[in-house]
């Protein structure tokens, strides 16, 4: 709980309305961070420096407004941030980590398709937008704004220093994966914020309790963790197979293994997911098919299919072109680790109608399984 301001700064007990009123909405944690973030911006640079942001020109381009709120939206003070937690109240709840167990089952079955567990319900930028821009109506209301004051919600939408606010404001500690980690509530959670010019309270920082485990970059299948609280996004599963638009590189499809969108390793070996809580949302429950496809039935899928299937989900922005580069990937692999000539002929029957794009894809697939020449 965040003390309350200075008398008439805002008025009295406000913030724990706002809390109550977050709640209501399905926010677990709300935290108040100031803008001044400017220790915070020779990391930013070093990061873009370095390119490791890869093809997100954005980034870049936004340069250190991302670091500046007050100057993305002028006027403002704090920044509210929220936490809304996404594990889907439909995975397993066998003690202590069954939905875990679960994820690294799938990972294990070749056959079977493998999408990032907070892509499996409903698109969070949606859930997340609404539900903040409601809080931030209330909050107008409430100290007497007529909605015309500048006031912006946020979630992983524009150039807004996101792990940065919510570690400040006490959500948790920043991992050695880049992620928020809260000893309440893991990492399986999604950020949001509120800009304001309310002169609130900023709540308090939380120790880090990562220690000496490097489980996370340990577990990266491609390496992307290049030191602790360092990704390099060019060699990251979640940014190729999201992000990244032309053919996924080489020397990183077959670390893809059956992963199609996303990548959750790092916080599936996360000691601290044992406390990942589940959502009260129904919203992030997941949607057949993508908890339980097999890579042939989502390679079945035509255009249409992929349009209807995908409708209010945070997959359909990557478009169908790039959900049959990364479906045929998969494929190469399970046909590498199983043999199974059903895959095999599941890639040559598409080859024909596929774009040139998908067809690399589908030509390193078959090549996959294809018997060592003799010496």
């Amino acid at each position: 709980m965040v003390p309350d301001p200075a008398p008439g700064a805002v008025p009295a007990g406000l913030w724990r309305e706002i809390e109550a009123w977050g709640h209501a909405l399905g926010f677990s944690q709300l935290g108040v961070a100031d803008v001044d973030l400017r220790s915070a911006e020779p990391g930013l640079l070093a990061w873009l420096d370095a390119g490791f942001h890869g093809e997100m020109g954005y980034m870049a381009h936004h340069g250190l407004k991302r670091a500046r709120p007050a100057e993305l939206v002028p006027g403002t003070l704090r920044v509210i941030t929220a936490r809304m937690d996404y594990l889907p109240a439909t995975l397993p709840a066998t003690q202590p980590v069954g939905w875990q167990a679960q994820a690294w089952a799938r990972q294990a079955a070749p056959r079977q398709a493998v999408v990032s567990l907070y892509a499996q319900g409903r698109d969070y930028h949606k859930v997340l937008r609404q539900r903040l821009q409601t809080l931030a109506e209330r909050l107008q209301q409430a100290v007497g704004r007529d909605g015309r004051s500048g006031w912006r919600v946020f979630t992983d939408s524009a150039p807004v220093l996101e792990v940065e606010l919510a570690s400040r404001s006490g959500l948790g500690w920043r991992g050695k994966h880049t992620l928020v980690l809260s000893r309440d509530a893991g990492s399986m959670f999604f950020l949001g914020e509120i800009y304001t010019d309310l002169p609130l309270a900023v709540t308090p920082p939380v120790s880090a309790h990562c220690g000496e485990c490097s489980a996370c970059l340990d577990i990266c299948p491609t390496g992307a963790i290049v030191a602790p609280y360092r990704v390099d996004a060019r060699r990251c599963i979640a940014y190729l197979t999201i992000e990244h638009d032309g053919p996924i590189p080489v020397e990183f499809r077959a670390a893809m293994g059956n992963r199609i969108y996303g990548c959750d390793d790092c916080q599936l070996v996360c000691p601290w997911n044992k406390f990942a809580r589940r959502s009260p949302l129904a919203d992030f429950d997941t949607r057949a098919p993508l908890g339980s496809a097999t890579l042939l039935q989502l390679w079945a899928w035509d255009e249409a299919d992929f349009l209807r299937q995908t409708e209010g989900s945070a997959i359909r922005r990557i478009g169908f072109a790039r959900w049959r580069r990364n479906l045929a990937v998969a494929l190469g692999n399970a046909w590498r680790e199983t043999g199974d000539p059903a895959l095999a002929q599941a890639l040559n029957d598409a080859r024909a109608g596929a774009s040139l794009l998908v067809v690399e894809h589908i030509d390193w697939a078959l090549a996959q399984a294809e018997p060592t020449a003799p010496a």
